[in-house]
């Protein structure tokens, strides 16, 4: 099929294939991992039955690894294509604190433009946080699940107790990123169509609050 001009390929489908993947395999290590968390809460809170997966610890447990072989394996898929392709390169760097500035000033004002396909310097930041994040959970958690084994790592993060505190802070900072994801995705709904058809139209779009109302 010839590419359409007008419309363009912005995501590649093993990006759109991982990313969803990525979605699900999230959503259930978030939940579990809170289940598994109410068993023995390190903080004065749990989280309400409703918010969690697997009906009891050894659920939660089956559910939480299943999840996280699945997300490490769809990582290195995709880790391994975006290095291959150029992709990670060409999406996510270079990251300038100049650009940052400028782009979250502009965001506040709620005057950056978005061009479907294309990450502002903030988005760009947000996704290699959020990856360097994603290396930590796994990191903790191996030295959470077999801290006799990963002895050593468990040491580096200073001991059983601190490493579920990382562990917990680390989830923390990836329900956080998928918040604002999705708040952007609100404030920019035509973002999502092209993560399932991969395409979209030409052309940047600017968030105008003063605009929206005067069309209103």
């Amino acid at each position: 099929m010839l590419e359409s001009p007008a419309f363009p390929i912005v995501h590649p489908l093993v990006v759109r294939v991982t990313h969803w993947i990525n979605a699900f395999a999230m959503v259930c290590m978030v939940m579990s991992g809170w289940a598994i968390y109410n068993a023995s809460p390190i903080f004065p809170f749990r989280f309400p039955v409703w918010a969690t997966l697997g009906g009891w610890l050894g659920g939660s447990i089956a559910w939480h690894f299943a999840a996280m072989w699945l997300l490490c394996a769809n990582g290195l898929l995709y880790l391994a294509y975006g290095m291959a392709s150029g992709h990670l390169q060409h999406k996510l760097l270079p990251v300038r604190a100049r650009d940052m500035a400028r782009d979250a000033a502009l965001a506040l004002r709620f005057r950056l433009p978005h061009e479907s396909g294309k990450y502002n310097a903030v988005q760009r930041a947000l996704y290699l946080l959020v990856l360097l994040l994603g290396v930590l959970l796994v990191a903790s958690g191996l030295s959470i699940w077999k801290p006799v084994q990963f002895s050593w790592l468990t040491a580096l993060f200073g001991g059983f107790d601190f490493a579920r505190r990382v562990h917990f802070i680390a989830m923390a900072g990836v329900v956080g990123f998928v918040v604002v994801h999705l708040m952007l995705v609100l404030l920019v709904p035509r973002t999502l169509p092209p993560m399932f058809t991969g395409r979209a139209r030409r052309g940047t779009h600017r968030i105008d609050p003063a605009h929206q109302r005067t069309r209103a």
